[in-house]
């Protein structure tokens, strides 16, 4: 059962360097999204999404690196999903602005929980 249950790192680091790798060969079709209208901040954010997938798999800053991701998904949910539910014009669209928002709220509060319970590298955060 063990070795089931550890899959469950990867499960939850993997699906963030895919995400990454999404903002960083689509940031002009993303760009309009982000809460200043650049590509950069897409850009930045997938960099992170990355950074974040290899601190969790290599252990190395992975408390730091999960607090900051929860940080940065809480962010995403507020800036970017609450924007769009605002500005849904349907109610499709309102409801996917809404799903995405939760999902994000809900990764984060997983990150937060990975930062404070399973975290192996305390050397920068206690």
């Amino acid at each position: 059962m063990n070795s089931i249950l550890g899959l469950g790192k990867y499960l939850f680091a993997v699906p963030f360097a895919v995400f990454g790798i999404m903002h960083l060969m689509n940031a002009k079709e993303m760009a309009g999204m982000a809460p200043f209208g650049g590509p950069i901040i897409v850009y930045f954010t997938g960099l992170c999404l990355i950074a974040a997938t290899v601190s969790i798999l290599i252990g190395k800053y992975d408390k730091l690196a999960t607090a900051l991701l929860g940080l940065l998904l809480l962010l995403i949910a507020l800036f970017v999903h609450a924007k769009g539910l605002s500005a849904a014009t349907d109610a499709g669209a309102s409801a996917a602005s809404m799903s995405n928002m939760l999902k994000d709220i809900m990764l984060a509060g997983a990150a937060w929980m990975y930062s404070a319970s399973l975290s192996r590298d305390k050397s920068i955060i206690n």
